[in-house]
């Protein structure tokens, strides 16, 4: 889908989870420096989880919160000290049990209610 890509993708850190056979599992990205900073409020220190996505097929082992954990190392090796995202609001939960804390009131984004988190580092 066209919404999905945008012109922070040239910059940010792709992540790809893989089975044992390399059959792809699920994706995320990290926006670092500017490109963050325009997504989560103009913070240049914390960088921003997004397009967290993971089969159907492999939800409920652990990808995700894998995915999760390979986006925070990612920033930590850049420096960063905090990780912003913007959880579906049904997503709120799994960020929550890693360690996520949501602020601000609930938004739209691409017709789904979200709401800011961010977790430090």
């Amino acid at each position: 889908m066209d919404i999905e890509y945008d012109v922070h993708d040239a910059d940010a850190v792709h992540l790809l989870a893989v089975a044992g056979d390399g059959t792809p599992l699920g994706t995320a990205r990290l926006l670092h420096g500017a490109s963050a900073a325009a997504k989560n409020g103009g913070d240049p220190s914390a960088g921003s989880l997004g397009r967290l996505a993971v089969l159907k097929r492999a939800r409920g082992l652990g990808v995700g919160a894998a995915l999760v954990r390979a986006v925070e190392e990612a920033a930590r090796e850049r420096g960063l000290t905090g990780v912003d995202l913007h959880a579906q609001t049904h997503a709120l939960g799994f960020y929550e049990r890693l360690g996520y804390e949501a602020y601000g009131p609930q938004f739209p984004d691409a017709g789904m209610p979200h709401r800011a988190m961010r977790r430090a580092l």
